[in-house]
Formats: structure tokens, sequence, C-alpha cells
């Protein structure tokens, strides 16, 4: 057992705590559409340390690429700051 990754993958799971809690905590609907983003990319190191490269190449496009270009879409018709 390498001690590395298991503290590779427990970095990131802390940072996607901290990220979640601040994207929930956030006033600012672009900055939780970015802490969101951060708390995927941690996910998807995560899921890398577990040698899971198949879940990675699908996780990486949809969780931080489309679904962050469609919130701030959404988010540019919408208000950009919740009330």
């Amino acid at each position: 057992m390498e001690v590395v990754p298991i503290s590779i993958a427990a970095i990131a799971a802390l940072l996607s705590v901290v990220a979640t809690y601040l994207a929930v905590r956030s006033r600012d609907m672009l900055a939780a559409v970015v802490f969101s983003a951060v708390q995927s990319t941690a996910y998807a190191l995560i899921y890398y340390v577990l040698m899971a490269p198949d879940i990675v190449l699908v996780y990486i496009p949809v969780s931080v690429g489309i679904l962050p270009a469609v919130a701030v879409l959404l988010i540019k018709k919408t208000e950009r700051y919740e009330s």
C-alpha cells in the first residue's frame, strides 16, 4: 500500500468538502459554479487515484466542462446574485 496516493485522495476529499461548502454558502451564482467545478475536479482526482481512468475520462468533460458552461449560460439569462 502506497502512502502518496492515499494522501492525495485525502487532500482531494478535503478540498471537495471545502468547495462544496463554499458553493452552498456563496450568494454569487458564478462563484458557486466555479466552486462546483473545483469540487468536480477534486472528485476526478479521487477517481484517478482509485484507478478508474474510464470514469475520469467521462467525468471531467461532463462535470468540469459542460455542466459549468450550461450553468453560466443560465446565470446570464437570470440574476447573478442571490437575493
